[in-house]
């Protein structure tokens, strides 16, 4: 998926673990590990806001995007209108 997690980054920054992280959010350590480990097919805002305030980060800081190296991926092709 072309979409990185980088949340153990910022533990590591913040020298914090991943319970703690989960308590402060509000969320599982089994929630956090699915989404900290790339598995998470969606998260709530309210969740990538909680974890910016915790970290004291921004999104960007948390998530960033890489292309698949085999092309599109699952990316939908647009259709192109007839003029």
């Amino acid at each position: 998926m072309p979409i990185v997690v980088d949340v153990d980054v910022m533990l590591a920054r913040r020298k914090m673990s991943v319970g703690t992280l989960a308590d402060l959010v509000g969320i599982t350590p089994a929630n956090l590990a699915v989404l900290k480990n790339g598995r998470a097919k969606a998260v709530r805002f309210s969740t990538l806001a909680a974890l910016c305030e915790v970290l004291d980060c921004q999104p960007g800081d948390l998530l960033r995007w890489e292309p698949d190296e085999g092309g599109d991926g699952d990316r939908p092709v647009a259709a192109t209108p007839e003029r």
